[in-house]
């Protein structure tokens, strides 16, 4: 369940998984050693000596390889004292892994945050173990989305961990070296900056145009729904998530472009693993109603299939929209459909998808 839990966000130059070839590797962090907060938010009664931490499970699977520790910094504590011994494991290290983001209490009843960044001088940290020039891959352990742009900008590999439970050193360690394949996906969307929020895909249609880029000059861009200085876009899209191998869509396809009321909507699309491992893709299907009685969401998820891909395997994923897909709740307060124009997209999650439009007919 844990491993199955990991979301790989971003994996530049194929740093992971981790092969026989990385003989020596540096885990840090606050969260690199901790037992108590790997048991998660609500575990009152949980009892904090039988948790596996990320070091431990690092270092049951790097066979070979020489693990080294170093805690960096506190959770609870902006001192930077620890920072100089952990910059020095990092410079004898072929990779180093960084076990960091949020403890247990940080998460849950009454524990909003307003800053939803990395807590502390973890960023810190951060910035001076990447000043070393040695790979780095991040596990972020959090129970909320994380404000984690700069992360993106400069660390290689990511991995959204969250409180992964007694078994996270051995789930993370599965996935870093490529026991599993990491396939999950987000069930939120991850913002560039906490001024974004609230953030989420199926968001409704403004009075003005949508706009992701914030860089169009002119004075017309005030005539248009954007931020000055981010993208509209959220760093991590609903439903994102990578993995150590590619899937490609062919082109989506209906069985008819308009239906009836009572008709239902097939929808079917070719799916390839495009790479040379074995991996699992969540096919997502999402569907937009154009004009209602009430104000309709952009997106709105309504369909996944997931499917495990042999290498080079193509599978053709098949979904079936009723009128129960395409009802809600109407402006008298009734839930049913209208009829009208919809559009179908489907792909790997809520950003990359493909769009088709199908008609719904009056009965």
């Amino acid at each position: 369940m844990a491993r199955k839990s990991i979301v790989l966000l971003k994996n530049q130059g194929n740093v992971l998984p981790l092969t026989a070839n990385v003989k020596k590797i540096a885990v840090i962090g606050p969260l690199a050693n901790n037992k108590a907060d790997m048991n998660g938010t609500w575990s009152f009664f949980g009892e904090e000596q039988h948790p596996v931490t990320f070091l431990e499970g690092i270092r049951k699977y790097a066979k070979g390889a020489e693990v080294t520790y170093a805690q960096g910094c506190e959770l609870y504590s902006n001192s930077t004292s620890l920072f100089q011994e952990a910059v020095a494991a990092a410079r004898n290290a072929d990779v180093v892994i960084m076990a960091i983001g949020e403890s247990a209490v940080m998460n849950g009843e009454g524990a909003s945050r307003a800053d939803i960044g990395l807590p502390g001088v973890q960023l810190d940290l951060v910035k001076e173990i990447h000043k070393t020039g040695k790979p780095i891959v991040a596990l972020v352990s959090s129970g909320r989305a994380l404000e984690l742009s700069w992360l993106d900008q400069n660390i290689p590999a990511i991995l959204a961990t969250w409180s992964l439970g007694s078994e996270a050193g051995n789930a993370a360690a599965s996935v870093l070296y490529g026991e599993y394949n990491p396939a999950g996906k987000l069930p939120l969307s991850f913002p560039r900056h906490v001024g974004q929020l609230p953030l989420y895909y199926n968001y409704k249609n403004t009075g003005r145009m949508y706009e992701s880029d914030h860089s169009e000059p002119g004075s017309e861009r005030v005539y248009k729904s954007r931020y000055r200085d981010v993208p509209n876009t959220p760093l991590y899209p609903f439903g994102y998530g990578l993995s150590y191998t590619n899937f490609s869509y062919g082109k989506p396809r209906l069985n008819k472009s308009s239906i009836s009321g009572n008709e239902p909507l097939v929808v079917s699309v070719d799916v390839t693993n495009a790479g040379k491992v074995a991996g699992e893709e969540v096919v997502q299907l999402y569907i937009q109603d154009l004009v209602g009685s009430t104000a309709r969401p952009v997106k709105q998820l309504k369909k996944f299939q997931k499917l495990a891909f042999a290498p080079g395997e193509t599978k053709t994923i098949t979904f079936t929209l009723t009128k129960e897909d395409l009802s809600f709740w109407r402006q008298d307060m009734t839930f049913g459909t209208e009829p009208g124009d919809f559009k179908v997209m489907v792909g790997g999650n809520s950003r990359d998808v493909q769009t088709l439009p199908f008609t719904l007919a009056a009965l």
